[in-house]
């Protein structure tokens, strides 16, 4: 048995989940979107308002709101490619 091998073995890490490439890979096109067209998901997740606000349509973000989407969208991105590159 080599050296890293063990090193391997002892630490418990047997590697990454399979799973984690493909969430990751997921959470890459939803933060496009969220980049690209906020207003998607904000309509998707507009169905989710019905129980609490009275009028949805007129809860939708301003421009300004959306842009901080945008920003938020850029920095959730830039984790989720990080963390893909360090999972490859």
């Amino acid at each position: 048995m080599s050296h890293e091998s063990m090193v391997q073995a002892a630490s418990g890490d047997g590697g990454s989940s399979p799973a984690l490439v493909p969430i990751l890979c997921l959470f890459l096109v939803m933060g496009l979107v969220q980049v690209i067209r906020p207003q998607l998901l904000w309509r998707l997740n507009s169905r989710l308002q019905r129980g609490w606000v009275k009028n949805p349509e007129a809860a939708e973000p301003t421009a300004k709101g959306y842009a901080m989407e945008r920003v938020v969208g850029v920095l959730f991105l830039a984790m989720a490619v990080w963390m893909l590159v360090r999972a490859v």
